[in-house]
């Protein structure tokens, strides 16, 4: 007697978001134009098993199953560098060494954190924040991801403008609490050419 292979097993929205994550560092490399960008998703979002998610990656570098392959993210281990203002501007602009894990903490004034140009070499970044009046900003990489559930606000909001479950980019795990301001994780904006 012989037992019929098991059908294809279906694919989660973690894989779906993976692989779409992927198609857009692909047009951050200039590889695929943004039509191209919205077929692809259009076939990524629409597909139900793995086999489907192939194409779209057929004629990029790489094994196109390298995009079913789910690594975990561990959490960073070790002290963390802590970034301490009183009353004024905290401030990491530019190039500057980014740590495993960061603590900020800051009684009154604004903080701006820009990793666009920092060098990462961590796959997880894990920030606290502890934060007392005045708002946040941080600008990251157009591939990082950022997960901010367990970062609260007493008098103001938090706002996440990128993709919350990690991709192929460095991962931000962003929690703690602001007292009054808002915290605004995002990419920097591109205006005429230039970069906010």
């Amino acid at each position: 007697m012989t037992v019929p292979p098991r059908p294809e097993i279906r694919i989660s929205d973690a894989d779906r978001e993976r692989a779409a994550a992927k198609l857009r560092a692909a047009l951050g490399e200039g590889r695929i134009t943004m039509v191209e960008l919205e077929e692809r998703l259009a076939v990524v979002y629409a597909a139900r098993f793995a086999s489907d998610l192939l194409p779209p990656f057929d004629d990029l570098p790489g094994d196109p199953r390298d995009v079913l392959t789910d690594v975990p993210l561990t959490t960073p281990v070790g002290p963390p560098l802590v970034l301490r203002a009183g009353r004024g501007t905290l401030r990491r602009v530019g190039q500057w060494q980014v740590p495993a894990r960061l603590r900020v903490q800051s009684t009154m004034g604004a903080v701006l954190l820009d990793f666009t140009q920092a060098e990462l070499t961590h796959p997880v970044v894990e920030i606290e924040l502890e934060l007392g009046a005045g708002p946040a900003r941080l600008l990251l990489p157009d591939d990082a991801t950022a997960d901010v559930e367990g970062l609260h606000a007493g008098v103001g909001l938090v706002r996440s403008r990128v993709e919350c479950r990690p991709g192929p980019g460095p991962h931000f795990r962003i929690y703690g609490r602001a007292g009054v301001g808002s915290v605004v994780v995002r990419r920097r904006y591109r205006v005429a050419g230039l970069r906010l």
